[in-house]
């Protein structure tokens, strides 16, 4: 049988490319530390499952296409206490943070058409651009630099005639980058310059750990029709599973092409969107508790790596992910050894390989992504395991 090109071209997701080897470990009787999926082990609001509880209706019926309204609402309500107003019918609620970016692509690219994307970067995106018939065009960085891209010449330098999007993960998966103001700035007038649009996928917004103010691509109005923001409930309020996501732009021609999408697919799921509304809820003091705790896990992860001879990485500035270079030889198979070879009292850990988060062949063989998502306890086991892991693997592969 004949299968389309476009994902013929896509590869498996690197965060869950190793599950059959796990459940192989696992049934050996091996405990797996997981450092590879950022599902965060924060407990969620009590009110979304509040809201569901009370949930009373007799028919559990199709929503409108654009999203519930009580959602619409509380999202709007969000961003305004962020200084940044969106009309009503410039959100649109989506099935999780990726039908939302998947939506937005479909929207706006064509076969050969080429979108900016900093690398290393969240590797499903390699997907949702490939299955557009188009390509990610990287912006280079490197681990030695703290992956830091937000520089005017080095952007620019990417451009070309097949060009028709910059997006930039902020803070950054897989590397916690965060861009400053200023920065955020340069990149919104690059892509008006350049007459791009500029993708701003927002899920880690409240994660930052230098005392920032929270910050969006949705405060550029001036630059109305470039700018389209991504948000969701998975990260912020713990609620992965909720698969709730919007789009925000005050681009109104895009928003009407989005909406054929939308309606393709009928309606996001009502519960969730009622549940979802709910989280908007809870105070700040909620954020900043999280915060906190990821702030002391990422202190763990660092300290921990500072110990291992020959990582290389850079302290993250925000979302709850370390990259960083690691002393073997190639991390796909450093991560297939641990599963199946290496265990320290029955114990052994995971992480995402990092060479699927380049577009640039070659590069990222020996790179990996930490989701620091773990207890603190559990987090340090799982980081002497990584330490040992390393140590036994360079015994046994010595070039």
């Amino acid at each position: 049988m004949k299968f389309s090109s476009k994902i013929e071209k896509c590869g498996l997701s690197p965060m869950r490319k190793f599950h059959p080897y796990a459940v192989a470990a696992e049934a050996k009787g091996k405990k797996i530390y997981h450092l590879n999926i950022g599902q965060p082990d924060v407990e969620t609001p009590h009110q979304f499952f509040d809201a569901i509880k009370e949930f009373n209706q007799p028919v559990l019926e199709y929503a409108a296409s654009p999203g519930m309204s009580v959602l619409i609402d509380a999202i709007q309500k969000y961003y305004d206490d962020l200084d940044m107003h969106f009309d009503k019918s410039e959100i649109l609620i989506t099935t999780g943070g990726s039908e939302a970016l998947s939506i937005v692509l479909q929207c706006i690219l064509d076969d050969g058409d080429e979108i900016l994307i900093p690398e290393p970067f969240y590797p499903n995106y390699n997907t949702m651009v490939r299955t557009c018939g188009a390509s990610i065009h990287p912006i280079p960085t490197c681990p030695e630099e703290g992956y830091h891209y937000a520089d005017r010449a080095k952007v620019e330098a990417e451009i070309n005639e097949h060009t028709r999007a910059i997006m930039v993960t902020n803070p950054g998966n897989p590397t916690g980058v965060v861009l400053t103001p200023e920065e955020m700035r340069m990149m919104c007038d690059i892509a008006k310059e350049h007459n791009l649009f500029i993708i701003g996928d927002e899920a880690y917004r409240e994660f930052v750990y230098g005392g920032e103010p929270l910050q969006s691509m949705g405060e550029f109005a001036d630059a109305a029709d470039n700018v389209i923001v991504i948000d969701t409930v998975s990260k912020r309020f713990s609620a992965c599973g909720a698969r709730i996501g919007c789009i925000l732009t005050r681009n109104h021609e895009l928003l009407g092409h989005a909406m054929k999408y939308c309606q393709c697919r009928l309606c996001v799921a009502t519960l969730d969107q009622v549940a979802s509304a709910a989280l908007y809820q809870v105070g700040p003091e909620y954020f900043a508790a999280v915060r906190d705790e990821y702030k002391r896990r990422r202190d763990t992860v660092v300290a921990k790596l500072k110990e291992i001879p020959g990582v290389v990485f850079d302290c993250p500035k925000g979302a709850f992910y370390l990259m960083a270079a690691l002393p073997v030889d190639d991390a796909d198979k450093f991560q297939q050894w641990l599963l199946e070879e290496f265990d320290d009292n029955g114990d052994t850990v995971m992480f995402a390989p990092g060479a699927p988060m380049y577009a640039t062949p070659g590069k990222g063989k020996n790179e990996i992504r930490i989701a620091y998502v773990l207890k603190q306890d559990k987090l340090e086991r799982a980081m002497d395991l990584l330490a040992l892991g390393i140590k036994k693997y360079n015994e046994t592969h010595k070039a």
